[in-house]
């Protein structure tokens, strides 16, 4: 599908510091002809406002999701990236509309690069560090003041993959998650091992959210570059094709 000026067409909807993040990346490819909607009067965008969009990026919030992508869909946009966090209740609904137009999402709950390969080093770290009973995994992680869910969907993943590849968690055991919402942090995730002689910990901070719109213009390119399957995709094999082609030098 071609865009607008022979540029391909991208739609933020949500005109917050992750959707303004967005449209300044977009904008800076000069490939791209991006347009931001802040949330409607009335809840629910007018799909005839939404027409003719090549991808549809939603950084609005939690619960405006399951609306946004129906006018979407209504309007005829095939293609999404979903960088909201907070709807894990309705991402059975969202994935059958989907499927049932024929359209497909990429799916996460942070689109950073780092994030997606530091949750690999936490998955190989947790397979050293679990089978040693002396060491007491943990993770903290923090946010501006005005972020409204807790713990972060990044932290909830993190907290997941601890979970399941830890030996001791999920038998009598709880992972101790901390949540801190101050000042205008965009995120810092860390994870530790704590023993009585010594503390390993992994820490991600973000300076701020223009490596989230890198990321998400990527999904967007993989959405546009091929015929995906109808549904929810997740962000790795975006991070896989991005490593292949751009080596991390040692």
């Amino acid at each position: 599908m071609e865009g607008t000026n022979d540029m391909d067409t991208i739609l933020i909807l949500g005109d917050g510091g992750l959707g303004r993040a967005v449209e300044i990346a977009a904008r800076a490819t000069g490939g791209l002809a991006p347009r931001v909607l802040g949330r409607p009067p009335g809840g629910r965008h007018d799909p005839s406002q939404l027409m003719g969009t090549d991808v549809v990026v939603d950084a609005s919030r939690g619960d405006a999701v399951v609306s946004n992508v129906t006018a979407a869909l209504d309007a005829g946009c095939r293609r999404f990236v979903i960088a909201t966090t907070g709807w894990t209740a309705d991402r059975a609904s969202v994935e059958q509309r989907l499927e049932d137009h024929g359209a497909a999402a990429v799916v996460a709950t942070n689109f950073s690069l780092g994030v997606v390969l530091f949750g690999r080093l936490v998955d190989a770290a947790v397979a050293l560090f679990g089978p040693l009973s002396e060491f007491d995994p943990y993770l903290l992680e923090w946010h501006r003041r005005s972020k409204r869910d807790r713990p972060s969907g990044t932290a909830i993943d993190l907290a997941t993959r601890i979970i399941a590849g830890h030996p001791r968690l999920g038998d009598g055991h709880a992972l101790e998650v901390a949540s801190l919402r101050a000042g205008a942090s965009p995120g810092m995730h860390l994870v530790g091992f704590d023993a009585p002689g010594e503390t390993i910990e992994l820490r991600l901070t973000a300076r701020d959210r223009s490596a989230y719109a890198t990321g998400i213009l990527a999904a967007s390119g993989w959405l546009t570059r091929a015929s995906r399957e109808p549904g929810i995709h997740t962000f790795d094999p975006i991070v896989d094709e991005l490593i292949a082609r751009q080596p991390i030098a040692a």
